[in-house]
């Protein structure tokens, strides 16, 4: 009989220790949650600063490429639409002009560079056409593309000049509105040669030079006073659209 009543006693009990377990377990799997949450919720706190800079260090760059890219096509569009320009013009259109040697007035020099010569535009063999103008002693290009470029200066002295100077050198030079110094495009410097009781040195230069409207083209000699004007075939200058 005590032995049913011990039985019956523990079979009673049990229940209520099993709804306790059962409680504790709930309680721990909340605290779990809860511990997981706020590992969570940390992360992302401290993983938004971060986002924020990468995302702003890959928008610079991108952007800066972006702005590149946009100069390039720019520059490739307008290269193209003048391209296209000057395919239309035939070759009787396109802009030329030849000009000769004169007597020099003044001696003329920008900055520190070498003097400037002066040219006749109209007379003779000289001549300037489609829009490719003579002015300020410089040609002025009216449309932007390839051009060749020459220009021959002969030099001449006598013997006591000579004695004096050991050399001669003439410059093609180009002046832009968008660069402030002017550009040496072509440059050719010459010994001396004596021929009897005079010396003469003639020095040719000529190349294709890609070139934009408004740019300036002149000749700079390095001592005006020994180029010889005497005639109009042995100094010209000259550019023509190819």
């Amino acid at each position: 009989m005590d032995r049913v009543v011990e039985i019956t006693l523990e079979e009673a009990a049990a229940p209520g220790s099993n709804q306790a377990s059962r409680m504790h377990i709930r309680e721990d799997l909340r605290r779990i949650r809860c511990a997981v949450l706020l590992c969570l919720l940390s992360v992302v706190v401290l993983a938004l600063p971060t986002a924020y800079l990468l995302l702003g260090n890959f928008r610079a760059p991108s952007s800066c490429v972006s702005q590149v890219t946009e100069e390039r096509g720019a520059h490739f569009l307008k290269q193209r639409a003048a391209e296209a320009a000057t395919d239309t013009l035939s070759s009787a259109e396109k802009p030329r002009a030849h000009l000769t040697v004169k007597k020099q007035d003044v001696i003329n020099t920008v900055g520190n560079h070498l003097p400037i010569l002066q040219w006749e535009d109209k007379r003779g063999l000289a001549f300037t056409k489609n829009n490719l103008s003579y002015y300020s002693n410089a040609l002025v290009i009216p449309v932007s593309g390839d051009y060749y470029v020459y220009a021959q200066v002969t030099f001449r002295g006598h013997i006591g000049s000579y004695n004096k100077t050991s050399s001669v050198t003439e410059v093609i030079t180009k002046v832009t509105d968008s660069y402030p110094e002017p550009t040496q495009l072509l440059t050719g410097t010459k010994t001396l040669s004596v021929k009897g009781n005079s010396w003469f040195q003639p020095i040719y230069l000529g190349a294709v030079v890609s070139l934009e409207v408004g740019d300036k083209l002149m000749v700079n000699v390095s001592d005006i006073k020994l180029v010889d004007y005497t005639k109009e075939h042995k100094t010209f200058f000259g550019a023509f659209l190819l």
